[in-house]
């Protein structure tokens, strides 16, 4: 038993994954301690581990899930759609129909490539921005988060505060063993929201730089909103200096609006990058945007392919997806159960007299202990009280309530979340902030 919750099968299953998996999990993300979590299933927006315990799930596994687990729609469409076939070695009708829909929904989308994670969409975004500009340095700004290949993960949110360097002068710090240090000298970090430096390195440095790489929220660092114009700025120095702006839509995409950040802040990325929400779950990711830069595109010239790119399950899941996004108020009843979450939280904290700020939009948010103003770039979280985050977290889940562990990361919410699902979180947080 460990805090009520039985854990004997889950104990013995990932005892398993350990013999022959490094570390008993596929991504160092998953992986929580001698009692990492081993799932069995998820329906709705519940998941269930190996022994049974169920628990009202805000990961929504980091965020694609927007519908809910196992969504009877998606399944039924991707169902229906493997009866003919699951992967060809040509394009498919249903490919041509999902990238017609997304440049439908999508404001700046003129064109779409598909590939099949978040981590190979920017990665492909910057090769195809470094071919159209022909220079090869980019922009990436601090705690902000791209995926997993070497020209991004640097300073990320998982950087120690004191191995940054000064903030006049930013140290790009690798977040992994393995990572050539040339690829050091192609990526200029700066801070998140900070306008004059922004303007002041793209001055200097332009004729260096193929690439500005934004998420238009930064998710990973406790869902940090951008300042006013912020965005706007980044376009007009893109636009002035012929610099191709990369709005990261990983997160955003299909969560916040329909037509994402570029119809949510009324910005438009010459490139956007799609993965999470766009398929409810499945294994699909995409790149979009103007005909100009993604024409740049070429068989023998500029390199961009996959074996499992536009497979079928993805595809059609998307397809639904989409869908029921277009012709639903899905959108609308997660904006509406999430701003009575995040209200929820505020009054719970402030009753209780903790120190807080809520950051972020309602479909996804973070609450950051310690400070009492929203933060504005990574640095500021340096004064957060993220031990206080997880003592939180641990009791929460030991009553069934499940979200990210780590206080940087947001919390997700999808059309399956009820407003009983928010009573019960709101309740549950009461008497847990009580007990502490």
């Amino acid at each position: 038993m460990a805090d009520g919750l039985n854990l004997a099968k889950t104990r013995a299953a990932f005892a398993r994954a350990k013999k022959v998996m490094p570390w008993g999990v596929s991504s160092n993300f998953r992986y929580w301690g001698e009692d990492t979590p081993v799932i069995s299933r998820g329906e709705g927006a519940y998941v269930w581990d190996a022994d049974g315990n169920r628990f009202l799930d805000y990961r929504m596994a980091f965020g694609p899930i927007i519908l809910g687990h196992a969504d009877a729609r998606v399944n039924a469409r991707v169902h229906q759609a493997i009866d003919d076939g699951t992967l060809f070695a040509h394009s498919h009708l249903l490919e041509v129909e999902l990238a017609e829909k997304m440049v439908a929904m999508c404001p700046g989308v003129e064109m779409v490539r598909f590939v099949n994670s978040g981590t190979e969409a920017t990665m492909h975004a910057l090769r195809i921005a470094r071919a159209h500009t022909h220079r090869e340095k980019i922009i990436k700004f601090e705690g902000t988060y791209h995926g997993f290949h070497d020209y991004a993960l640097w300073s990320t949110a998982y950087t120690a505060y004191g191995s940054l360097g000064s903030r006049r002068s930013p140290t790009p710090v690798a977040n992994s063993s393995g990572m050539p240090a040339s690829v050091r000298d192609l990526v200029i970090l700066l801070p998140f929201n900070d306008f004059e430096m922004l303007e002041a390195t793209v001055r200097a440095r332009f004729g260096e730089i193929a690439a500005i790489l934004v998420e238009p929220i930064a998710a990973n660092m406790t869902t940090v909103m951008p300042a006013r114009g912020w965005l706007r700025h980044i376009r007009r120095l893109c636009d002035e200096f012929g610099i191709v702006m990369i709005m990261d839509e990983v997160k955003t995409g299909f969560r916040i609006a329909r037509g994402g950040a570029t119809e949510y802040f009324k910005v438009r990325g010459d490139l956007m990058t799609y993965a999470k929400s766009l398929a409810n779950g499945y294994p699909l990711a995409a790149i979009g945007g103007s005909r100009a830069v993604m024409s740049v595109i070429e068989p023998g010239r500029m390199a961009h392919g996959g074996t499992y790119c536009s497979n079928v399950p993805g595809v059609a899941a998307a397809l639904a997806t989409l869908e029921v996004l277009q012709t639903t108020p899905a959108l609308r009843t997660i904006t509406a159960n999430g701003k009575r979450l995040m209200q929820g939280i505020h009054l719970v904290l402030s009753e209780k007299g903790i120190p807080h700020t809520l950051t972020g939009v309602p479909a996804m948010f973070s609450f950051v202990l310690g400070l009492e103003k929203p933060p504005v770039e990574y640095r500021d979280l340096a004064a957060a009280d993220m031990e206080l985050y997880e003592k939180i977290h641990h009791a929460m889940r030991a009553r069934g309530i499940e979200y990210e562990m780590d206080g940087k990361e947001p919390w997700f919410l999808c059309e399956a979340h009820s407003q009983a699902d928010i009573d019960r979180t709101l309740t549950t947080l009461a008497e847990v902030v009580k007990q502490l």
